[in-house]
């Protein structure tokens, strides 16, 4: 009688060629007392018995060979349906006696809290109604450990119970226990001299335990944090001239208890290097050195920074590109002297292979259209294909926002000059639906609650309806966006919205409005782009105090608004045309850090409606980065700056000043919203009693102090943002800024300020105060936190330069997002 034991698992493949391999080995060399005539298969309840034979290498027909039943053994075992394997001979008849593995019930996790069971049902190999395996699962408990790795519990255990059942089922159940995270106790640099440890500890994304980052997870030991700590710190050497550095260790080392981890990044920094020499080569036809030369925008003797030079060259060889050239490549050359610690530098422009788009495929896309991604990618089928549209397509879908993941990858072509562009992306919810609630100083206590849609049927259009509600404000919003209307690189869109204000907190009147408004914009390249819009609203301005009001009480005379706010009472229609034409080349939309931003554009009232005006307006921003001085990300210096100018093209229409400019608040803190400005004479106080006003039935043409706007408008601010102690573990950032702006030429359908009339019957005199050019100029500090509750901002002004009568706002701050 022969047996087989079990040794390693060959795969189907093998067997066939064992098959093939042993029938030709074999072919005519058996004798009839020593082969197979039959296969007894036995135990097997669930898995048909020609299931079984076809695992086989021994086949009826065959010899009682060792190795093949040793072959067929493991094939068995390597299918992973049994739990035991026994081959027997009993005279020309081979047994082969099996015990199933039995089938997975259900799978239950235990003791887990830090991860959720679907996240850990994601990662492990078994599934309820399939075959238990005993490898498998020993399998999945690691996948589950370095789960809780990647969380940093590296003390967690996770214990597999098998559960059994009737009918040869198992319930699989993973006990867990979790504990601590194993947090980063210390982190340790050595061989450092030219930056201090805290100076290095600023740049590493790791950071030590403390009791402040109970909101970030940067202190959590992560090998792979580990490994990008390393490039930042090469990052960080190279951009402050230390070419020669370079990382000779980082490590993790686990205490005793399992409790903390240490941290050591072991570094050579070598020499700080300058540049030196700089020059261009050239070798693309119509493309000179000195055509070059004016593009290069570092300087001499400046400290080396690999930074700086990388952006350099791809400023380079996108102006090269854009020129039609969309081959050319740029690459930097360096040749280093240590002893007089110059680095000399060449830029070598050459004609990079002339490569083109064979076939874009679009792989992972369960939702967005095909067509959405591919309009836009820049470049189509036929194009030539250059590094940067690699990166550029990469850029354009993550901006889409559709997207958890991206990457774009080429494979080679039917010819050496083709290239095949695959676009592959992981979709993520786009739906939105918030509830939110907070507080404004603009608006005071606040709700609000909306239902978007960023990508409607996969086809890239963006719906969503909104409510806000304040205490000083209700505000109602419907709007649509399509981004490629009629397949064409315009982006068109409608709002329909409902907003009314109260403002009598410091105004004395509320404005309501009824609108819609039609958009219409053009994209004429990646940085210029132009939108055209029109706007129809239906607007009411009222619900003041009157002449009958005070007449009944007298203590009403506070409240009754100025002659110019009545003059704008009443309901109005506006309809508007506007444009405006931008040019960005900010690095990102949101918190640029680098680059500029020009706008400029204007509003037409008077297509219809009673509203007769026109407006211009010019706004510039510039992101100055500190990277180089600070060696930091966090620190940027911006300088804003706007103007605008009204005028009246019809003199007979009426002037409504809710159209006006207004300065104050946002765009110059430390003073209320539209505190800064012309605004009528307050020159009856409620002294009435006292007997220091005038007859009762003049009064109430005198009015209240209201702020009314003006026709010109200039605004400018330089702000420093950086970053503050604990602020990248609790989310918060500060702001230094000095803002400046004036508001002037009082815009009203008639005015009454002429003193010596003041008397005259029919005739409400009020005086304008605050028309004046001369600037206000505040400065302060304030923060931004993105806490758990949504984003606070908080900013705190005084003013330096302000001139009588203009109301202050010192403190100015807002919180509540969605939840």
């Amino acid at each position: 009688m022969l047996l087989a034991s079990a040794c390693l698992l060959p795969t189907a493949l093998g067997v066939a060629e064992a098959r093939s391999a042993r029938q030709h080995q074999t072919s005519g060399a058996t004798s009839g007392n020593n082969v197979i005539q039959a296969i007894s298969v036995t135990g097997n309840t669930r898995i048909e018995t020609s299931t079984v034979l076809s695992y086989m290498v021994a086949q009826p027909g065959d010899s009682f060979n060792q190795d093949d039943l040793d072959r067929s053994l493991k094939t068995l075992y390597a299918t992973g349906l049994f739990k035991d394997v026994t081959l027997h001979r009993d005279g020309n008849t081979l047994l082969v006696n099996l015990v199933e593995n039995p089938i997975v019930n259900r799978i239950v996790f235990e003791g887990n809290h830090a991860l959720k069971d679907e996240d850990l049902r994601k990662e492990i190999s078994l599934r309820p109604r399939a075959v238990f395996s005993s490898q498998t699962t020993a399998a999945d408990r690691q996948k589950i450990l370095n789960q809780y790795a990647g969380k940093a519990r590296f003390g967690a255990t996770v214990t597999p119970q098998i559960i059994k059942l009737s009918h040869n089922r198992v319930d699989v159940v993973f006990k867990i226990n979790e504990a601590q995270q194993t947090l980063i106790h210390k982190i340790v640099f050595v061989g450092n001299h030219a930056f201090s440890e805290a100076r290095l500890a600023q740049v590493i994304s790791s950071k030590e335990n403390t009791w402040y980052r109970f909101f970030s997870s940067s202190d959590e030991y992560n090998p792979e944090r580990i490994k990008y700590d390393a490039e930042l710190l090469r990052r960080f050497y190279l951009h402050n001239g230390f070419v020669d550095f370079h990382m000779i260790d980082a490590t993790g080392e686990l205490s005793p208890d399992h409790k903390s981890f240490y941290v050591t990044f072991t570094i050579h920094e070598g020499e700080q290097y300058r540049i030196g020499k700089m020059d261009v080569r050239s070798t693309v036809r119509r493309v000179t050195p000195e055509m070059m030369r004016k593009h290069i925008e570092l300087f001499k003797h400046q400290i080396y920074d690999g930074t700086a030079i990388q952006h350099n060259t791809t400023n380079m060889q996108e102006w090269l590109q854009a020129q039609g050239h969309p081959f050319a490549m740029v690459r930097s050359e360096i040749a280093r002297n240590p002893e007089k610690r110059i680095v000399d530098l060449l830029f070598d422009v050459t004609e990079g292979p002339h490569v083109y788009v064979e076939r874009i495929d679009i792989n992972g896309n369960t939702i967005t259209r095909d067509n959405v991604i591919r309009r836009n990618l820049p470049m189509a089928e036929g194009d030539p294909y250059t590094p940067f549209d690699k990166k550029y397509s990469k850029l354009a879908l993550q901006d889409l926002g559709y997207f958890s993941t991206v990457s774009v990858d080429q494979t080679q072509g039917s010819a050496p000059d083709r290239v095949n562009v695959s676009a592959n992306v992981v979709e993520k919810p786009t739906g939105e639906f918030s509830l939110g609630g907070g507080y404004s100083t603009d608006v005071g206590v606040l709700g609000n609650a909306s239902i978007k849609q960023h990508n409607m049927l996969g086809t890239g259009i963006d719906a969503g309806i909104s409510g806000t509600v304040a205490y000083y404000e209700k505000q109602a919003d419907i709007s649509i966006t399509d981004p490629y209307f009629l397949n064409r690189n315009l982006v068109a869109g409608a709002d329909f919205y409902f907003i009314q204000n109260n403002y009598q907190t410091y105004q004395s009147y509320k404005e309501s409005q009824y609108g819609m408004s039609l958009r219409l914009g053009y994209a004429y390249n990646r940085y210029l782009s132009q939108s055209f819009s029109y706007t129809l609203v239906d607007r009411q301005v009222g619900n003041f105090y009157d002449a009958a009001t005070v007449a009944a009480d007298p203590s009403y005379i506070e409240w009754v608004p100025s002659v110019y706010v009545q003059q704008s009472a009443g309901w109005s229609l506006l309809s508007q045309l506007s444009t405006s034409l931008t040019y960005d080349r900010r690095d990102r939309r949101m918190n640029p850090h680098d680059g500029y931003m020009m706008k400029l554009g204007g509003d037409f009232a008077g297509v219809g409606g009673n509203a007769k005006y026109f407006r211009v307006k010019a706004d510039g921003a510039y992101y100055l980065p500190l990277d180089s001085i600070t060696g930091s990300h966090d620190w940027t210096m911006q300088f804003k700056g706007g103007v605008g100018y009204m005028g009246d093209w019809d003199s007979n229409s009426k002037r409504n000043i809710i159209d006006n400019f207004y300065l104050g608040g946002e765009n110059l803190r430390g003073f209320l919203q539209g505190g800064v400005g012309p605004r009528s004479g307050h020159i009856c106080t409620g002294a009435y009693v006292s007997g220091s006003c005038p007859t009762l039935d003049y009064l109430p043409r005198q009015g209240q102090e209201d702020l009314l706007g003006g026709r010109f408008m200039y605004t400018a601010s330089a702000q420093l943002n950086f970053p503050m102690p604990m602020g990248d573990d609790l989310g918060i950032s500060g702001r230094y800024f000095v803002d400046a702006g004036s508001l002037s030429s009082v815009r009203v359908q008639k005015k009454y300020t002429d003193y010596s009339r003041r008397f005259e019957a029919g005739y409400p005199y009020t005086p304008i105060n605050g028309d004046t050019m001369i600037p206000r100029v505040s400065t302060g500090l304030g923060i931004s936190w993105k806490s758990p509750f949504g984003l606070v901002n908080i900013d705190g002004a005084i003013p330096l330069r302000k001139e009588k009568g203009d109301r202050l706002y010192p403190l100015r701050f807002g919180f509540g997002q969605q939840f």
